[in-house]
Parts: structure tokens; sequence; C-alpha cells
């Protein structure tokens, strides 16, 4: 589509590409039996000005999706994010999640494999098993996949302070499964930005955590081409109160961080960009987070482009996960829940996720029962079967409205980026991202976005039901998970036994390889997989680091 915005050789480039595309065997009628176009744009001759910022699906600047097909090519992979107690509970949960119609697995860790810790730290005691599943080492990793082969199933780590260790420990289990590592497919979080930014779940200092972000990205270019070692995750942005703006600019800033680092270390942009991908919140404005999603992909491929010099429509593709916002979840009128999910989850779909996690309607009050579980699945399942959304790729594009808020949340994006690179010592993204985390602009931006929403809500402005607004109900109690003290108990007992049973020399002297690397520019991969396969567990490899590098201590704010 040129500068003129006449639709018609648009459309014949679109046509050419929609027709050697690989279609899905479905059937692509209304529920009435009508016959859908599968994209629907300005009619053959038409004139629209501005035209080429909405494009059609599967050409620059893919603001209505990646594929010309939509999803009539493929749907979006239904990816629920899972993870509670020992390594076995959760293999289970896994199990009926892919039995149930799940397309990939999705790892939820306990607080103390978040912050590097084994789970008989006393700093663990009350956290094990809580929030996401213990991983303490590569026998762990062993019984979380047990009977589920590694190279048949795509598999999401949402982690990454440990990250790198971690995914070690994942390619240990997978080569003791008989896997060949070079196929297996995945994405490994790994974003270190947004933990300074928002989550504050860090290890070391900002580089030595890029440093091994970087040996990363090298290894899984040369090694394992299929997976994505980096997430670059905005939901976290977002669920500390940032608005839709900010996580759009925030995310893809921190996006152009990675590839100036990949940059840095000599790597084509052509071919390491392919393995970024984004996660984003689906929060409940449906238009604004449909308009959120375009602008992303429309931003992304510019910089790429025009910024980064890349030349291949892979590197300048968007791809993203999405998980509806918990933060939008309340304790009153759990079951609400279900009905937010369910619009947010469609908000995410018409603007064009590639993989989407919908939450349950107990998380606000605990960890998913595997009722709920279910239900939140099968929401994802009735979006996909039942509403006819993956007829037709993006159809909402050309609404006066959407286009609008696309365009304008795309023109705030932007202003922030010029802000973080005048924060920059020599203009760069990367040194905006480290003064702005340094500084805590970041902390603060999010701070007043978050208390200025907060007032608005309890002025009534903003109102939620069941909240301040609607909240006369007939009681009905939500039965919940509960992980019991005596899975902490076990996880204890287990890690000791283990450590008593392990070559000690060996691991001792895969430690040791692993630091010597660290005081050289070796790749630190391969030591840290030997350290994972001697059975060293996440806290020593992370404490060996931690007396290497240092720990990071956040400059306070007020």
């Amino acid at each position: 589509m040129g500068a003129t915005g006449d639709g018609s050789d648009g459309r014949d480039r679109w046509q050419r590409r929609y027709a050697a595309a690989r279609k899905r065997d479905a059937d692509f009628t209304t529920v009435s039996g009508l016959e859908v176009d599968p994209v629907y744009g300005p009619p053959p001759g038409a004139v629209v000005p501005g035209f080429e910022r909405i494009g059609w699906p599967g050409e620059y600047p893919f603001t209505r999706g990646l594929y010309p097909t939509g999803y009539r090519g493929r749907t979006w992979t239904i990816r629920q994010f899972s993870g509670f107690g020992n390594a076995a509970a959760t293999n289970e949960r896994y199990k009926m999640l892919l039995q149930a119609g799940g397309g990939g697995l999705s790892v939820a860790f306990d607080m103390p494999t978040l912050m590097g810790r084994d789970s008989d730290d006393p700093r663990s005691a009350g956290e094990v098993g809580h929030c996401g599943v213990a991983i303490d080492s590569t026998a762990d990793m062993d019984a979380l996949f047990a009977g589920i082969p590694l190279a048949d199933v795509t598999t999401s780590m949402t982690i990454s302070g440990p990250a790198v260790p971690v995914f070690c420990m994942y390619l240990a289990a997978a080569q003791r499964q008989g896997a060949d590592i070079a196929k297996l497919d995945g994405t490994l979080q790994t974003d270190i930005f947004k933990e300074y930014i928002a989550q504050k779940e860090w290890l070391f200092p900002p580089q030595p955590h890029l440093r091994l972000i970087g040996d990363l990205m090298e290894y899984c270019a040369a090694h394992i081409p299929a997976y994505k070692p980096l997430s670059v995750s905005g939901y976290h942005i977002r669920e500390a109160g940032a608005t839709a703006a900010q996580e759009l600019a925030f995310t893809l800033a921190d996006g152009f961080g990675y590839v100036e680092l990949g940059l840095s270390r000599g790597l084509d942009v052509n071919e390491f960009a392919p393995g970024l991908s984004f996660f984003f919140d689906a929060h409940v404005d449906f238009f604004e987070e449909i308009a959120k999603f375009r602008a992303a992909r429309r931003i992304w491929a510019r910089w790429l482009r025009d910024v980064y010099g890349a030349t291949s429509e892979r590197a300048q593709w968007l791809r993203f996960h999405t998980q509806t916002a918990g933060v939008s979840l309340t304790a009153q009128q759990p079951e609400l829940n279900v009905v937010r999910t369910a619009i947010e989850a469609l908000a995410a779909v018409l603007g064009g996720t590639n993989s989407l996690h919908t939450n349950a309607l107990d998380e606000v009050l605990a960890l998913p029962s595997e009722h709920a579980a279910e239900i939140a699945l099968r929401t994802q399942q009735v979006i996909m079967e039942e509403t006819g959304v993956v007829n037709v790729a993006d159809p909402l594009g050309g609404s006066w409205y959407l286009e609008a808020l696309t365009d304008r949340l795309e023109a705030e994006a932007e202003q922030v980026f010029t802000r973080i690179r005048e924060l920059s010592p020599d203009g760069s993204m990367t040194g905006g991202i480290l003064r702005g985390i340094e500084d805590g602009w970041f902390t603060a931006e999010i701070a007043e976005a978050s208390f200025a929403y907060q007032q608005q809500v309890e002025k009534g402005n903003k109102r939620i039901v069941g909240v301040n607004c609607y909240t006369d109900t007939v009681e009905h109690p939500v039965e919940i998970l509960r992980v019991s003290h005596e899975v902490e108990v076990g996880q204890v007992r287990v890690v000791r036994e283990r450590k008593a049973r392990r070559d000690p020399a060996a691991v001792s002297a895969a430690l040791a390889e692993l630091v010597a690397a660290a005081r050289s520019d070796v790749n630190m991969i391969p030591p840290m997989i030997a350290a994972a396969s001697a059975e060293a567990t996440l806290g020593e490899i992370c404490g060996a680091l931690r007396a290497e590098w240092g720990s990071y201590v956040e400059a306070p704010a007020f």
C-alpha cells in the first residue's frame, strides 16, 4: 500500500499471499450460515488517506496482524500459566490441561525459585510451593515434565532473575529425556529490565544480568534456533499500576534495549530479533486494549526496520503472549471475574495475540482450583469455537474509534521513547533505561499513574462492579486451593536428601568452572548446563554468582 491510500494494490498483494498460505480445515461462516470474507478493507479503487498505517494483514507495518490468513491459518496457542506445590503435583495439573485441550505449557514458579533460593534456605520458610512450583534442581525439572516429552510441546517459563540457570536445568532435563535440544521450542521470560522497573525480583546488578542475557541470546541463536530466549514483559508493568500507554511504551523500550544488547554482541538483527517475543496484559477497557496490541506491532516493525536495520519480515514481527489482567479481578463477587476474563480474552484475540492465558475466577484469593482452571481454559475455547472471531482477520480494523485510539497510543509511546533516550548519556535506549532505573524514574511514573487511578476509583468516577457499585449480593463462598505446609516440609526433606546423595566433588568442580567463566568472556551457558547436570541446586548456582557479582539494592524513593 503506497502513500496514496489506494486500496487496490494492497488488496491484490494480500490476495496473492492469502491464496498461497495454508488455511485450517474449518467452517468460516456465521452461526446463521452466512459466508464471510477472510478480511475487510476499502473497496477496490477507493482512496483512504493514511491507509498505509492500517494496511492489510500480513504486510508491513503489521497493524492488522502478522499473517494474511489471520486465525484462519492457525489459532492462538492456549497456554495456561500453572504451577503450585511440588513438581509432581504440578505435573498432574499439566497433564490435565493438555488433555483438556491446552496447546502448550506455561510454568509458574514459587517465590524462593523466583529469587534464586533453595527450598531449605531459611529465607524460603512459609513460601515454598505457594505462588507456583518449587524448583530446586534438575531432578525437580525431571519430575515436573515426567511423561511429557519436551521435544513435542512448547514450554514457556515465567521467570527472570534466575531465568538462565532454570533454563539450563530445563535443558539438562530435556537431554535426560533423550530430546534433541536443537529442536526444543518455547519461551523464557528473562526480562530483567521489567524487574527493576516493576516486579522487583532481581538477583544481581544490571550489568551482570545483561551479561547473562547476552550469553543466552548467543547460545540459543547458535544451538536452539526455535526457542525464544527472551519474552519482554509488559504484564508486570501494567499490574504495578501503569496505564495502557505506559505499558506499551516501557515494554517496547525494554525490547529496543535488548535489540541493542544483541547488536553489541555482533549478532545479526535479522537472525536474533525473531527470537524476541512479548508478554502483554489484557485489561478490561475493551477497545483501548485492542488498540494497544495493534499499535505495538506497528511501532515495533517501524523501529526494527528504520532504527535497527532489520530487513526481513520475521525480524520486524512483534509476536506476543497475553494474560488477562490479574489486577482487574475482585475478591468481592468473584464469579464476576469469569465475565471480566472473557472480555479481556476477547480483546486479546481481536488484537491478534499469538498465545493466551485466561485467569481463573479465584486467583485473587489463591492459586486456581482445578475447577476454576478448567473454566478459564473453557473460556478460551468458547471464544475460539463459538464466537466467529477467528473467521476474519482484524475484524475491527478501519473503525474510526479503534484507529484513533491506535494512533493516540502510538503517539504517546513515541513521546516516552524520546524522554527515555534523553535520560541516556549516549542517546541509546539501553542507556536511558539504566539511568531511569537508577534514578527511580520508571517507578515514579508508574506510582503516579496508579495513585491517579485509585483516586478515581475511590471517588466513584471509575466504577468496579461489586466494589464501589452494585455491592448487594447473594453470598456464595468460593472454595479455594490451599497448599499444605506438608509440601514445604517434604520439599525441604527431598532437597537435603539429594544434596547428601550427589557427588560433592563434581558439584564443586562444576561451580568453580561456572565462576571461572563469569570472570572471563566465555559464554556461561555450557558450564551452567554442566552444573545443572551435576545436580547443583538453584541456590548454589545463584549464590556462587552473587558472591562474584554482588547483589543489587534499589535506591530508596519517597
